[in-house]
């Protein structure tokens, strides 16, 4: 197929709010009829110690990566279900598996400690409703949120890179493979799973 032959679309989503998913999909319903996979990504990062930390900075991280997840991967699973099935991948962090250093960042690596079991608990949940739930937990990764943390702090990424045994942070399309093969009939056989996409920085 050429790319002329798709018909992609874009929609506006705040994931933290329930109403705003329920739309987003009834959109994508309303243009394509169905959806065979989902992939919630959207997650936000910030560095305070835990005494530091500003409530409201914690409730919006909640909001955004724990409550964000569930609502984007629940609303999914509601239209799936009736379809047949289908994949969603949460795409967790290998924070939910390790303590990172040196910056502090509890809420985060908590957050998403939740999403990974949350993923795990969906899973067994939809398993015989045809819904694959599935995790993808990236490391150190050059996005447009570390590079923004990382203009402010040079040294910083040095200490990530040589804490990565491959000596280097990985790049959005390093994770394009594993997301397709989650989200595709490839992992039919998968669900409840964790792919760490990390360089080897779990393994020490």
């Amino acid at each position: 197929m050429e790319p002329e032959d798709y018909r992609i679309i874009g929609i506006g989503c705040d994931v933290s709010s329930e109403l705003s998913v329920q739309q987003a999909y009834r959109r994508v319903m309303d243009t394509y009829g169905r959806i065979d996979s989902v992939v919630a990504s959207a997650g936000i990062v910030e560095n305070y110690s835990a005494f530091d930390y500003p409530f409201d900075r914690i409730k919006r991280l909640y909001d955004i990566n724990v409550h964000g997840a569930f609502f984007t991967a629940r609303e999914a699973a509601r239209h799936m279900i009736p379809q047949g099935g289908g994949s969603v991948v949460l795409v967790a962090s290998m924070s939910a598996n390790i303590v990172n250093i040196p910056q502090p960042q509890t809420p985060y690596n908590a957050a998403k400690a939740a999403v990974k079991h949350m993923a795990s608990s969906l899973a067994v949940e939809w398993a015989k409703k045809g819904v694959r739930v599935n995790c993808l937990s990236p490391g150190y990764m050059l996005t447009k949120l570390t590079k923004t943390i990382l203009a402010h702090d040079t040294e910083l990424k040095k200490t990530w890179e040589s804490l990565t045994p491959m000596g280097r942070m990985g790049d959005p399309e390093d994770l394009a493979g594993a997301i397709v093969f989650l989200a595709s009939d490839a992992s039919r056989f998968m669900t409840g799973s964790e792919i760490r996409v990390d360089g080897g920085y779990c393994v020490i």
